[in-house]
């Protein structure tokens, strides 16, 4: 089949690649070159670079517009496969390829139709992720369901590590049924349940509060990492929370509390403790969190705490 490619992030890097093993792909679309790193070089996107090294050709557009959808149209493309593009197909793109457009969606439709799926699942709490094939239609994430598969989640796993590895097994998932549309046995079904939305996440998402349970914390924690970030408040600072996890501990402290203990510094929460590895104070790199808490030099018996703009040692 002739398919043309629209996607922009690392993860949909995988399905470029397993289709372009498995079918002609004649054109890429992905968004422009974006700046990045400190010196704000612009960049062109995973897909981007991925294409380019699969000698695919590529079109670069903010939007998929009258001018993307005349360069498309173009190419006669078969089908139009959509893998985290960062924009809306809208008609009369949506019916421009002869079979339509279907899109690899990180969730269980119609649970997290929206930006964010795999980050508002763990944020949420959910016990297994997944991936999910479906038909485009006009409607956010409602089209019927060509192919879908559950994931177990690891009990420490960021929405960094689950996207990595549902990435890879949807490419897989993706193929097989673009396969099946393409030798006529696809068979589509409704999406069943209620439906629920994945807004795209803030910079305010990432604030932990450490009066809430350790596992609603934990949870945020890992939905959020690495992208707004987790953070909390330290002497009226933002303090960046780079690695925390659960530990088996009997201590007991009060909601943002901080101990040193061999592994790293356990924070108290609104239930048991949890254990900071790494943190990044404002200004500076990231560094294990014993160094940090040993930097403080709090004073034997004093108490050292996270979470409030007074928070002092």
């Amino acid at each position: 089949m002739r398919l043309v490619f629209a996607g922009t992030p690392a993860a949909a890097v995988p399905a470029l690649r397993r289709l372009a093993a498995e079918h002609e792909i004649v054109s890429v679309v992905t968004r422009p070159d974006a700046p990045l790193g400190r010196r704000r070089v612009l960049t062109p996107s995973p897909v981007a670079q991925e294409a380019a090294a699969l000698g695919i050709p590529v079109i670069k557009a903010a939007r998929l517009d009258e001018d993307a959808t005349g360069r498309i149209a173009a190419l006669r493309p078969d089908l139009g496969v959509i893998v985290a593009y960062g924009g809306l197909v809208r008609e009369p793109l949506l019916s421009t390829p002869a079979r339509g457009w279907i899109n690899l969606h990180f969730s269980l439709l119609p649970a997290w139709r929206g930006a964010a799926p795999v980050q508002r699942a763990l944020i949420a709490g959910d016990e297994e992720l997944g991936a999910t094939v479906f038909q485009l239609v006009p409607a956010l994430d409602a089209g019927d369901v060509h192919a879908m598969r559950v994931y177990p989640i690891d009990a420490e796993a960021t929405a960094d590590d689950a996207l990595a590895s549902l990435a890879e097994d949807g490419a897989g998932l993706l193929c097989e049924a673009v396969s099946a549309i393409a030798d006529g046995t696809a068979r589509p079904v409704a999406q069943v349940g209620e439906p629920t939305h994945a807004a795209k996440l803030v910079l305010a998402d990432g604030l932990l509060d450490w009066t809430l349970p350790a596992d609603e914390i934990h949870a945020r924690f890992r939905g959020v990492t690495s992208e707004p970030g987790a953070h909390t408040v330290f002497d009226g600072a933002v303090l960046k929370v780079r690695d925390l996890g659960s530990v088996d501990t009997d201590a007991i402290l009060r909601p943002g509390e901080l101990r040193a203990v061999k592994d790293g510094v356990l924070v108290g929460t609104g239930s048991r403790p949890l254990l900071l590895r790494r943190v990044q104070p404002a200004g500076k790199a990231a560094m294990a969190a014993q160094d940090w808490f040993r930097g403080l030099r709090a004073e034997a018996g004093e108490s050292v705490r996270l979470g409030a703009k007074d928070a002092a040692r």
